[in-house]
């Protein structure tokens, strides 16, 4: 049986039951066997009823669904629901685009040997997908797993994070009652790591989905059966480079929702902010002034801004990051203590060493470095130094500048006076070096779980 507890009070929320080997052979036997019938194909316009139903269903209850994500996963009330909208909405895009992209004609009969031809290609289900999900956002990044999975007309066996696995739960529900057949979504409750890693490496499965930790993706990667394809979605130590004549009074309220929004726990956060010494102070004072003014506890109260981390192991991890880069001579600006075993408090740190863990490692809590800078190059030298590279950000009134930034960092997208953890699920979401493998963003993901099935006819002459 797994617990799930509440990372605010350690309570226990909900208990469900887990699956072991057999059960897992038995879910990747019914998905292999729902593919390979073809009669039992669901139509295109079946999966469209039915995700359209669900995103209904999600409307009619994105205030229980944002609860829910509160009370399981720590993010503060005011953004689950954002969550829970954006998760509805992802159910949509999914409709959206598989009515807009149904195959395309191939110009053939363009030389002599083609003439007397004309081809055609249509989309197919790439085959059962493996679904292995993370804690932070639980229920959209389901729903970036498992809806286009259904849209993509792919059996699914979707493994969410332990900590969080209420919301996946919930959102399988909410497919069947919308008319989801039996069997089309499958929920891995695993009860060890044992059983998750035999989902993944399995002959059956056809294509991995994977949001987590670098070091567990890239060794499940190097696990999958031959043909198996794949997307990795790991984390980062987002950089942002702020020009002299930025608009601070504006900038500071994005680098306080990209720094603090959930914790810090968000694999785009703002973490390294680049600023020129000239403006570093005045930058700094701002930071902290807003850093201490977040309302800082309960999720499920209407007015916080920071929860707690997912687990009391991560305080005490964080904690003893920053009392290192303290020891190590940076200085804490405000925050740098735990509020309880379980909450942390906002924290801005100035001129962490290169080499503390604040700097090289995604910090993954409340936590934002503050690196002064008198050089350009350097600076960008700086933030393009770490092998993991995600989204990134520039701060400037000035075009050239802005533009200048953008090309110097090594990011696969840059916001301009924008915060780095700024998405739209329709956006291409891509993890560059240790960052991940594939594009995200729910219409790569459906094209990655299909197929371009080509057919060429002859015409008799």
């Amino acid at each position: 049986m797994l617990e799930v507890q509440s990372p605010f009070t350690g309570e226990v929320i909900e208990t469900l039951a887990t699956h072991d080997a057999a059960a897992l052979d038995g879910m990747l036997q019914t998905a292999q066997g729902l593919f390979k019938q073809r009669e039992q194909w669901l139509s295109l316009t079946r999966r469209v009823e039915i995700l359209q139903a669900t995103a209904a269903l999600m409307d009619a209850q994105i205030e229980p669904l944002a609860e829910l994500i509160a009370r399981e996963g720590a993010k503060p009330l005011k953004d689950a629901r954002v969550e829970a909208l954006r998760a509805a909405d992802g159910v949509r895009l999914c409709v959206d685009h598989i009515t807009a992209d149904i195959g395309r004609t191939i110009p053939l009969g363009t030389s002599k040997l083609t003439a007397g031809h004309s081809a055609r290609t249509y989309k197919e289900p790439i085959g059962v997908v493996a679904a292995v999900s993370a804690f932070n956002h639980p229920l959209n990044l389901i729903v970036h797993q498992v809806a286009p999975a259904v849209a993509s007309g792919c059996p699914v066996i979707v493994k969410p994070a332990p900590d969080t696995p209420l919301s996946c739960v919930k959102f399988a529900e909410l497919l069947q009652e919308a008319g989801l057949p039996d069997g089309w979504c499958q929920t891995l409750i695993a009860d060890d790591l044992a059983v998750s890693e035999a989902l993944v490496t399995d002959p059956r499965i056809s294509f991995f989905s994977f949001i987590g930790s670098a070091r567990v993706g890239w060794m499940l990667r190097s696990k999958l059966a031959p043909g198996v394809r794949c997307a990795l979605e790991h984390g980062g130590a987002a950089p942002v480079m702020v020009a002299e004549d930025a608009d601070v009074d504006s900038m500071i309220p994005a680098l306080l929702k990209g720094g603090f929004y959930h914790a810090g726990q968000v694999c785009v956060s703002v973490q390294r902010i680049f600023v020129p010494e000239s403006i570093k102070d005045t930058v700094v004072a701002a930071l902290t002034e807003g850093a201490a003014a977040l309302n800082v506890g309960d999720p499920l109260h209407p007015d916080t801004d920071v929860g707690p981390l997912i687990r009391p192991g991560e305080v005490e991890r964080v904690e003893r990051w920053v009392n290192n880069a303290r020891n190590a001579g940076a200085v804490i600006a405000c925050g740098g203590e735990r509020v309880s075993d379980r909450v942390y408090a906002p924290t801005v740190i100035v001129d962490p060493p290169a080499d503390a863990e604040v700097s090289q490692l995604e910090i993954f809590g409340p936590v934002v470095c503050v690196y002064g800078y008198s050089d350009e190059a350097q600076a960008l030298e700086q933030a393009n130094s770490l092998p993991v590279a995600f989204q990134a950000a520039v701060f400037t009134r000035d075009i050239i500048t802005a533009q200048r930034l953008a090309e110097g960092l090594d990011a696969s997208a840059v916001m301009i006076n924008e915060h780095t953890a700024f998405r739209d699920d329709v956006m291409p979401f891509a993890g560059l070096r240790q960052s991940g493998l594939g594009i995200g963003g729910i219409p790569y993901t459906i094209e990655d779980m299909q197929i371009d099935k080509m057919v060429v006819w002859k015409t008799p002459t």
